[in-house]
Parts: C-alpha cells; structure tokens; sequence
C-alpha cells in the first residue's frame, strides 16, 4: 500500500508536469516505478498510466488541437510502437539513453545559439513518429524527443500540449496492444495502472489550468528547461 500511494503521489505531479509541458512525466516516472515494482513491470505499468494522461490532455485540450499532425505522426508511430513493444526483454537501452540524451542537449543548444530549426513539413511528422514509437517501445517515454518539432511546427500552449498528446495517444495505444501480445500485460500491471489513474488524471486537470496563464514566451523556455533536465536524466541513468 505503501508503494502505491507513493506511486500515486509521483503520477499526479508528474501528470501536472506533462500537461503544462506536453512531455517529462513519463521520462521522470519510469526511474520511480522501476524502484517501485521492477523494469519488466514499470515500463507496462508507466504505458497505461500515459494512456489515461494523454486521454485526459487531448479532452482538456480539444478546441486547440491539429488533428492532420496528430494523424501523420500516428502512421509512423503505430507500426513502429507494435514491431517495438516485443523487443523489450533484448534491446541496448543503455545506449539508446545515452543518445537520446546527447540529441536533446544538442536541439536545446541549436535553439539558444539563435539557429532553430526550420519548421518542419507535415510529412516529416511521419519519420519523427516511427522513431518515437520505436523508441517508446523500448525505453518507456520518449517524450522529449517530439517536443522540438512541435515547437518548431509553431505550436504553444494548449494547441502543443493538446496536439502533442493526441499523436502520444495513438502510440500508447499501439504500445499497449504489443504488450499485451507480448504477455507483458499480467493482472498485477493492470491492477497498478487501473489504481494509478484517478490522481494521473487529477494532475492533467491540474496543469491545463496551469497552461492558461503563462506567456508563449515563459511556456517555451519552460519546455526547453525540461529538454535539458529530460536529457542529464538519461545520460547520468543507468
């Protein structure tokens, strides 16, 4: 019971946290669900418990969103999240953190230096999809590595969180049906996620009033801090 509430505490905060940036709860809960239930049991568990707060962002989210991105980013990432989701057991994830930590700071530092990427094409949300599905697949919540496109397609606030959220929607789901495929989903992860829930959904509801009330400006300096917090935490994980 300990554990749980311990657990539940972490959801809803981090759930703030994903809801006012579009990213980080999944990145900063997986080192607190491992500790928790184990690796094989976490990254599952953390996968339904995104379910419901992606859900509850694109609701909260719904009038702002650009659903042709989100579906674009959906035709990469389903694919690749289901051909991801067995691999699992086997994959290097201590080198695809490290890279995936060294690409964060190198975006965070293109955009500072005053070199922004250009903005990026409807198309190229396909590839971005099918390496976040694989990715997510793999390492539980990657996050982190959208983030930089939305931002750079021009999107703030409520339409990035929202649309960022619908595209994280279809490959948890993806993610969920591989697992299950997989055997990975037992009764206990569906326990835990079920129980996990009310306070992931609590803490969306929570960071949308958050979002409301800060500038384009703060919001995006607010998402780059997460990048570069996202990026030490998976190069100094192990």
């Amino acid at each position: 019971m300990s554990g749980l509430l311990a657990a539940s505490a972490a959801a809803f905060l981090l759930a703030v946290l994903s809801a006012v940036t579009g990213f980080g709860g999944g990145v900063l809960l997986l080192p607190v669900f491992t500790a928790l239930f184990g690796l094989r049991v976490a990254v599952p568990v953390l996968t339904l418990t995104q379910l419901a707060s992606n859900a509850a962002r694109v609701w909260l989210n719904r009038r702002e969103l650009h659903p042709q991105l989100a579906g674009r980013f959906a035709l990469g990432a389903v694919p690749f999240a289901l051909a991801g989701a067995p691999l699992l057991a086997h994959a290097p994830l201590f080198a695809l953190k490290r890279l995936l930590g060294v690409f964060l700071l190198g975006v965070v530092a293109w955009r500072r230096l005053g070199r922004p990427p250009g903005r990026p094409g409807a198309r190229t949300f396909v590839a971005v999809g099918a390496v976040s599905g694989l990715g997510s697949a793999l390492l539980g919540s990657v996050g982190p590595l959208t983030a930089p496109f939305f931002l750079a397609y021009g999107l703030t606030r409520a339409a990035y969180v929202g649309t960022e959220a619908a595209a994280a929607l279809t490959l948890h789901l993806a993610k969920t049906a591989g697992y299950a495929g997989a055997g990975l989903l037992d009764r206990r992860v569906l326990l835990l996620g079920a129980a996990l829930t009310p306070a992931t959904l609590a803490g969306a509801w929570v960071g949308r009033r958050i979002v409301g009330r800060i500038s384009d400006r703060a919001f995006v300096a607010l998402v780059e801090a997460g990048l570069v917090a996202a990026a030490l935490l998976f190069l100094a994980g192990r």
